[in-house]
């Protein structure tokens, strides 16, 4: 008598949950309740594929040095003897969109805005809270180059936040302009792509490392407690030392946008770059103060670093302020629950012209993990 063959064990891939009734309902009605908010504000619902060629998608997702790395890929035969081109599913909504654009440019309206929702998938390292298959829900204004389309942009996210279940106070929108740091480097001579690359990643774990941190790794690098060594930026003192004053030149509680943007003018040298920059985020504010957006609902904060490689303006970020606590009752700090900014150069990678565009995006996944 042959053994029967084994039975498979019954197991979800890592990173991908099951959802029941009371999580599919939370988030279906996330989406609906900020869809109406979208369209209240004249955007229109757009959906592309969940596959798009991997060559379209780019090399944006954080430390991924080729386009197959932190996505799921497969290569297309088409029903050929010969290799296909490489496929990957999205893992946004916003390199879709622009290859959208590129693709129908000459048939949207001008500046053409739309929204968009649905899953994407990453092929990270999942954890508690992070899945490589989630929920995300959209919005992006395409050829607009205007600061007030980035105001309108936050305004709007401000809203659909609201619309989704949180109370005044229960979350920020933190804004700054990549600009700042283009123009700090420049008046400091730091002209190597890589080193500024490395720099901003190391201004990215300020919330986290705070100020001890961040200067190891703007230096030579830092030991962290588990043993692992991150090498540094190794910028020149001088710069190292205009980065500490531009960071702590917003670090005042309770500052207004307007006096958060005097504050980081008075901190140094920004260069040309930089001056660009505070011009276009006093043009967001007197914008946003056009439209009643609160100082506690959305400040200024030039710590803000975000998609160093995707990002070429103003960029924004939604953080949870309301406190949550996991199944056991401890208290969990949720963080960013959505971010986005001005991301001009993406387009352009299909057309080689400038197409300017901004957009929001909110982790709907995420959002209902934290109310629930």
């Amino acid at each position: 008598m042959t053994d029967a063959p084994p039975r498979p064990l019954a197991r979800n891939p890592r990173g991908f949950a099951d959802k029941r009734g009371r999580d599919l309902t939370a988030e279906r009605r996330i989406v609906a309740r900020v869809s109406e908010v979208y369209e209240r504000w004249g955007f229109e619902p757009l959906e592309t594929p969940a596959f798009e060629y991997a060559d379209a998608l780019g090399k944006f997702l954080p430390d991924a040095d080729r386009p197959n790395e932190g996505v799921f890929a497969l290569q297309d035969d088409a029903g050929s003897d010969e290799p296909g081109e490489w496929m990957a599913l999205r893992y946004d909504h916003t390199a879709p969109l622009a290859r959208f654009a590129a693709q129908t440019w000459e048939t949207l309206p001008k500046p053409f805005r739309r929204y968009a929702y649905g899953p994407v998938w990453r092929n990270e390292k999942p954890g508690p809270g992070r899945f490589r298959e989630f929920w995300q829900c959209d919005a992006d204004t395409v050829g607009s180059d205007r600061p007030e389309a980035d105001a309108e942009i936050i305004a709007m996210a401000c809203e659909g936040l609201g619309a989704a279940g949180l109370d005044a106070g229960q979350a920020q929108i933190r804004v700054s302009n990549r600009k700042l740091f283009d123009g700090l480097f420049d008046a400091g001579g730091v002209t190597d792509a890589g080193q500024r690359l490395t720099a901003l990643r190391a201004i990215d774990k300020f919330d986290r490392l705070g100020w001890e941190g961040v200067v190891q790794l703007l230096g030579e690098g830092r030991l962290d407690e588990s043993g692992d060594y991150t090498k540094g930026a190794r910028l020149p003192a001088k710069v190292t030392g205009a980065i500490e004053a531009f960071l702590a030149s917003a670090n005042t509680p309770g500052l207004s946008r307007a006096a958060t943007l005097e504050a980081v003018a008075r901190s140094g040298d920004l260069g040309a770059a930089g001056d660009a920059a505070l011009s276009e985020l006093a043009a967001i504010d007197r914008a946003l103060n056009a439209m009643s957006v609160g100082q506690n609902a959305v400040k200024f904060d030039p710590t803000i670093v975000r998609g160093l490689e995707y990002y070429t303006g103003a960029v924004f970020e939604a953080e949870l302020l309301l406190e949550t606590t996991d199944d056991k009752g401890r208290p969990v700090r949720f963080g960013s629950i959505g971010g986005g900014g001005r991301y001009d150069d993406l387009v352009a990678r299909f057309t080689g012209q400038s197409t300017p565009a901004t957009g929001f995006s909110f982790g709907v996944s995420r959002l209902a993990s934290a109310l629930r």
